[in-house]
């Protein structure tokens, strides 16, 4: 798996999820966001190589090492990128659907579009 195998979607929704808690286990992200521990790992090694998210240790609530992920200043210009794109991309989807149901809806009130057995 490289880099560009992860998509836009993926990177903006774990940094999103590490802006809000940095304590969050990968475990938990994983969780979170619906997918393997192992590709929430890949991907914060990924996000890490990139210098937008770094590592730092703390000791949790039941005193044991763990690791809390930060965005870079570099991370945080990186997600505010990728929000952007992100929402274009919802936005189109959106625009797509909306007049795909508006047509549905005129062309089930308009009688000569319908099949007649």
């Amino acid at each position: 798996m490289n880099a560009s195998v992860l998509s836009d979607e993926l990177r903006y929704r774990l940094m999103r999820l590490i802006a809000a808690n940095p304590q969050m286990s990968q475990r938990d992200a994983a969780h979170e966001l619906g997918i393997s521990l192992g590709k929430v790992n890949y991907c914060l090694k990924a996000l890490m190589r990139r210098g937008w998210v770094k590592a730092c240790n703390f000791k949790n609530s039941r005193n044991k090492a763990a690791y809390m992920y930060l965005l870079t200043p570099r991370g945080v210009e990186a997600k505010a990128v990728l929000a952007m794109q992100f929402l274009r991309i919802k936005q189109r989807e959106y625009e797509t659907l909306r007049l795909e149901i508006e047509e549905a809806n005129h062309n089930h009130a308009d009688p000569s579009h319908r099949n007649h057995r």
